[in-house]
């Protein structure tokens, strides 16, 4: 039974929401309505998932997996890495594919049959390149394919074409660099295991060999994935989901202030979600808002609209439990590194996620826990 809450937060089709001002056919949004589709500029679904958002010189940047073409029947996972930008953070145009798919070489990481997920992109000061770093999803387990750019717009280059980190399996990661020291660290799942923090060469284009485990020994669903680091009021947080594919699931959130030391796990970040799915979303980045005094945003995904407002996102991490009973946690360890051809694969309901849309909302600090909480609607004009 769907509870008054989730019937609140999941925006029923009988939410009483304001309407969008038109102009022409098209939408101007003067607000963040998590939840609801979010059109472009030019009256398009966005789409750029598993995504990364920031700010530069008055301009908002918002990058991810373009799925347009990743629909039921096709061989399409993700078509290229989308850009769009934003002067108020409500209203986005579309500047087009920044990584280009490889329609021409099957064996290529950047076919659009090939796993692509979750691209990173950091800067190197020293080097003066644009750094992007991309989750692939292999028969054998799951690596990272690096590029390197002279602008963000691109045109990128593979820089290293598919490679384990320190031998280990890589899923779901973040990237930062250390604005202080200029170090660059990656956090990625150790699928089915634990969480690792390593640090990146001084080109960022590898590692280099140092790294620390963090949330050891687990099991699906608890084992944490999609790590979301950011740092506020000089400390660090991370934002993890469990494993459950693309069923949401509930959050946890840790705190430290060494990237190799002990983190210190807070909870819950969404402490008034009772169906425990993180507001049917998972978290993909924390912005901070420039010119307000202490606005970060947590941005999410939310894979499975359809699934919003019902049971189906406790059944399946139940079932995961299930299937996982009594099992022992096993790290893999993979010899090989390897790119097949993919292109006679046919994308199921399940993985054509073309449809999947955005949960926006801004973090609610309670005794220095940053925590979410749900909103039908909300402006960054409502805060100081």
């Amino acid at each position: 039974m769907t509870t008054l809450l989730s019937t609140l937060y999941f925006v029923s089709s009988a939410q009483k929401i304001k309407p969008r001002r038109e102009i022409g056919n098209k939408k101007r949004y003067k607000s963040i309505v998590p939840g609801q589709e979010w059109l472009d500029t030019d009256g398009k679904p966005i789409q750029a998932h598993g995504f990364s958002v920031f700010y530069k010189d008055g301009t908002y940047y918002w990058y991810g997996e373009n799925k347009e073409k990743t629909v039921k029947g096709s061989n399409v996972w993700t078509w290229g890495i989308r850009c769009y930008t934003s002067k108020d953070f409500y209203n986005w145009k579309d500047r087009g594919l920044i990584i280009q798919p490889d329609t021409l070489d099957a064996l290529s990481p950047l076919n659009p049959s090939q796993g692509i997920d979750r691209p990173h992109i950091i800067y190197n000061a020293k080097t003066k390149k644009f750094v992007c770093w991309i989750k692939l999803l292999g028969t054998d387990g799951q690596f990272m394919t690096v590029l390197t750019a002279n602008n963000f717009m691109g045109p990128y280059k593979i820089a290293n074409k598919a490679i384990r980190p320190n031998g280990l399996e890589a899923g779901d990661f973040d990237l930062y660099v250390d604005e202080k020291t200029g170090k660059g660290y990656f956090w990625h799942e150790r699928p089915h295991y634990e969480l690792i923090c390593a640090e990146l060469t001084d080109d960022y284009t590898s590692v280099n060999g140092k790294y620390s485990v963090h949330y050891s020994g687990l099991i699906p669903p608890d084992t944490r994935e999609a790590p979301t680091h950011f740092v506020a009021n000089g400390k660090h947080y991370l934002y993890t989901s469990g494993t459950t594919g693309y069923s949401p699931n509930k959050s946890r959130i840790s705190t430290f202030d060494d990237y190799h030391g002990a983190y210190k796990d807070l909870g819950n970040p969404h402490p008034a979600d009772s169906t425990y799915s993180s507001y049917c979303s998972q978290i993909t980045e924390v912005i901070k808002i420039p010119g307000k005094k202490n606005l970060y945003v947590a941005l999410a995904d939310r894979w499975m609209p359809e699934w919003c407002g019902t049971d189906k996102p406790k059944q399946e991490v139940e079932k995961i439990r299930q299937r996982f009973l009594g099992h022992k946690p096993n790290p893999i360890n993979y010899a090989k590194v390897t790119l097949i051809d993919r292109t006679g694969e046919k994308r199921e309901d399940w993985d054509a996620r073309s449809k999947a849309n955005y949960v926006w909302l801004p973090i609610v600090w309670e005794k220095g826990v940053p925590n979410i909480y749900w909103k039908n609607e909300w402006k960054l004009e409502e805060y100081k």
